[in-house]
């Protein structure tokens, strides 16, 4: 029989009466005849009390706890958790079920506590066996076992990295990622009443969508779905295991017959912007400033430099995320020596505003409709950034909302 993956994230599995809940989807799908591997995360809000917990017991003299092996220890525990009390509601509906943990499962990761890389699953676990007898396994989202036996994590939102990984490993016909949306929208509904459900997403487009703020599903799953043509469905956990819930399918681009020239507008609000200015102009200076950065765990976004007034000299802007900037601020502050400059500016009141589609690749004169929507709501663009199929600006926070509703319109994606 065909594998099937499927995941619950944290509103899914919010508390027992939700679990109950899962657990009927879960019959459903597995009346059906698929075998099914179902990854699971912590029940909503377990994970930032358990975050509290190791933080305040390592003390606020301890930093980088986030990479520290008991810290991971700690924090996978909200997902063993959930998948012990899945497994049990399963079993009470007379379907054979279990727990697995990150290391039953062998999924092997590199060192990296807190953010570890999946490197693969060992064959000797008997975990793709058992879903092949038609146990019904309960994974443990998010973690994962290094080569020293310790628990492993992998960052917020991994549980969705854990379900595309193992579907690709288990060679999984789809991975349905059920979560508290009925699947990927134009833009957020709450900001656009007009926005529609796509029925289908390249996983390009879904790529861009998730690193640029949308935030359906995490950024290193759908690069997994996409090196892997995993198939992935986005649909909603609220629905009865009965009702109508066609999700939004992420593919590959071929699969999708009518290309929109722009198929999303996201928005981030979490952005900063940072100017070094009067910085050293010759080569090399890049390339230690944005080394510094890397070193300190800082991941830049926009980079925009221009020529100084002075000669020899130039100003660098880049952005980051607001959480990030007093790191880089800090960074770059204690390094002055080594990156010249002559003063530097820290803006965090920004956000970062994008469109998205794979039909930019063969069309022209979207930018020119993305800068005169702008224009028309007299919204001042800072910084641009560019790729094949997606246009980003960076604006004043305070128009985010109408620079968003601008742009649905302007490229003819609000519902009639």
């Amino acid at each position: 029989m065909a594998r099937t993956v499927l995941k619950f994230g944290g509103t899914s599995v919010a508390d027992l009466d939700r679990i109950s809940h899962v657990a009927d989807i879960v019959a459903a799908r597995a009346a059906k005849g698929e075998n099914l591997a179902v990854i699971v995360s912590a029940m909503s809000g377990e994970t930032n009390k358990l975050v509290g917990l190791a933080k305040g017991a390592a003390g606020d003299a301890v930093t980088g706890v986030e990479f520290d092996d008991e810290y991971d220890v700690v924090v996978a525990s909200g997902e063993q958790v959930t998948s012990g009390l899945l497994a049990l509601s399963l079993r009470k509906r007379g379907l054979k079920a279990r727990s697995w943990l990150g290391w039953q499962m062998k999924m092997n990761t590199r060192e990296g506590h807190g953010a570890a890389r999946i490197d693969g699953f060992a064959e000797d676990s008997g975990f793709a066996e058992a879903i092949d007898a038609g146990e019904v396994a309960v994974v443990a989202g998010f973690q994962g076992v290094t080569e020293e036996g310790r628990v492993s994590t992998l960052g917020r939102g991994g549980s969705d990295t854990t379900a595309v990984a193992v579907a690709a490993a288990l060679k999984a016909v789809q991975c349905d990622i059920y979560t508290d949306v009925d699947g990927v929208y134009t833009t957020d509904p709450r900001i656009v009443p007009q926005a529609t459900r796509l029925e289908k997403v390249s996983y390009e487009e879904m790529l861009e969508m998730a690193s640029l703020g949308a935030k359906v599903l995490q950024t290193r799953s759908v690069e997994l779905a996409m090196n892997h043509q995993v198939p992935v469905r986005v649909l909603s956990s609220f629905a009865g295991p009965d009702d109508y819930n066609p999700g939004t399918w992420i593919c590959n681009e071929d699969e999708i017959v009518e290309k929109q020239v722009v198929n999303g507008v996201t928005y981030s609000r979490d952005e900063a912007k940072i100017t070094l200015y009067g910085m050293e102009d010759k080569p090399g200076t890049s390339a230690r400033l944005f080394t510094l950065l890397a070193s300190a765990g800082v991941n830049v976004d926009m980079i925009v430099q221009a020529n100084a007034r002075g000669e020899g000299r130039a100003n660098m802007v880049f952005t980051c995320t607001s959480g990030d900037s007093e790191k880089a601020e800090r960074v770059l502050e204690d390094n002055r020596s080594e990156v010249l400059f002559d003063s530097m500016g820290v803006q965090r009141d920004v956000a970062k505003v994008s469109v998205v589609g794979v039909g930019m690749k063969s069309h022209t004169g979207v930018a020119e409709t993305m800068f005169g929507a702008l224009s028309n709501k007299n919204i001042n663009i800072d910084v641009i950034s560019t790729s094949e199929i997606k246009i980003s600006v960076l604006i004043d926070a305070d128009y985010t909302e109408l620079a968003v509703r601008a742009l649905h319109t302007a490229f003819d994606l609000d519902a009639t």
